[in-house]
């Protein structure tokens, strides 16, 4: 779901870390100690080859992916796709996944959405899907509010968003309103539609399969051409293949750009030697604490805290989500610095892709 997000200002040394996970254990919350087992994630880690996920051979990992980045990419969206199916036939299983995602534009006036938003084109072992998601300007979680009649631009920006794809992609899908959520329905029986990525107002994203795996390769293409041909930045996402099937999948586009994500088992006293094998690009990030507020705060609202920490170009950061705000956003800003003792910055994770 959405969340609200802040980090620290500053970066901040490994040893400042791990001071803060003991002050959190002072406060009488269950904080990672530094010999503990935890996961963590690895993102945006870029590399020069495939085969550079070696380097994280001492650990086990899950999920692996390695991401294609086509940067300024301009060509046809269909011949793409149909590329990278044509070897995800040679080499799929039950683990593999590949999905392409690429922008599509929203022409009508917005308020409360942001005109580029995000179409996925995937391929599991079993079935393809197509996945829309638009990016609000603003995060207001599930469970906040907005005062009338500002909530009803909400309502209207993402219901005709929602419908502006599913008439281009050609969908069974209908788009209602119940108070004031949107909601998507489908009466295929053949395949599941999932609803996800919730604010106060409904899901941000949906996705819908189908057993077919060429039914959403010509619809796709047509979502694509809404962004009018300008040069894009394509993401490919292959998890689940052998090093020798990667390898095939390099020549499709010219000079794509490489990068991991994965989740890794690992100790905490392990983060500093993870960020240093990142380098010069990558973001390893876990989790310090997760915790109810009412705890510390009785006297707001309760609500879900992860105190995490972010390690990025040789630095770590402390970062802190919350599914709500207990209380005014300056309020909770000055009790959460006071909570982790570092001045903090509210920083939502960007959307896409």
């Amino acid at each position: 779901m959405r969340e609200h997000r802040w980090e620290t200002q500053a970066t901040l040394s490994f040893d400042d870390i791990l001071s803060v996970a003991g002050k959190l254990r002072q406060l009488g919350l269950t904080s990672i100690h530094e010999d503990k087992e935890m996961i963590g994630y690895i993102e945006e880690w870029e590399v020069d080859h495939p085969q550079r996920i070696q380097a994280l051979a001492l650990w086990p990992t899950e999920d692996v992916t390695l991401l294609h980045l086509l940067d300024n990419w301009q060509g046809d969206f269909f011949l793409l796709a149909g590329h990278y199916h044509s070897i995800f036939q040679t080499h799929q299983s039950v683990n593999t996944y590949c999905s392409i995602a690429h922008p599509w534009r929203i022409t009508q006036p917005l308020t409360t959405l942001l005109p580029e938003a995000w179409l996925w084109l995937g391929f599991r072992h079993t079935h393809g899907f197509i996945r829309i998601r638009v990016h609000t300007t603003d995060v207001i979680t599930p469970g906040e509010t907005l005062a009338k009649p500002r909530d009803r631009f909400w309502l209207t920006d993402r219901g005709n968003a929602f419908r502006t794809a599913i008439q281009i992609l050609d969908l069974p899908i209908e788009v209602t309103q119940k108070g004031a959520r949107v909601l998507l329905q489908t009466d295929r029986t053949d395949t599941p539609l999932f609803c996800s990525w919730p604010d106060a107002f409904g899901p941000c994203q949906f996705e819908l399969n189908s057993p077919d795996p060429f039914e959403f390769l010509v619809p796709a293409s047509q979502l694509a051409a809404t962004y009018q041909g300008k040069p894009a930045h394509v993401r490919v996402y292959l998890t689940g293949f052998p090093e020798p099937a990667l390898l095939d999948f390099t020549g499709i586009a010219p000079n794509p750009r490489f990068m991991y994500r994965c989740s890794i088992h690992c100790t905490l006293s392990d983060m500093p030697e993870l960020l240093h094998l990142l380098e010069p690009q990558g973001r390893v990030y876990g989790s310090l604490a997760e915790f109810q507020t009412d705890y510390l705060l009785p006297e707001g609202e309760d609500v879900a805290a992860i105190v995490g920490l972010v390690g990025t170009n040789g630095d770590f950061r402390l970062e802190i989500r919350l599914n709500q705000r207990p209380l005014p956003h300056q309020a909770t800003e000055q009790w959460l610095e006071e909570l982790v003792g570092h001045p903090l910055v509210y920083a939502p994770l960007p959307a896409f892709p």
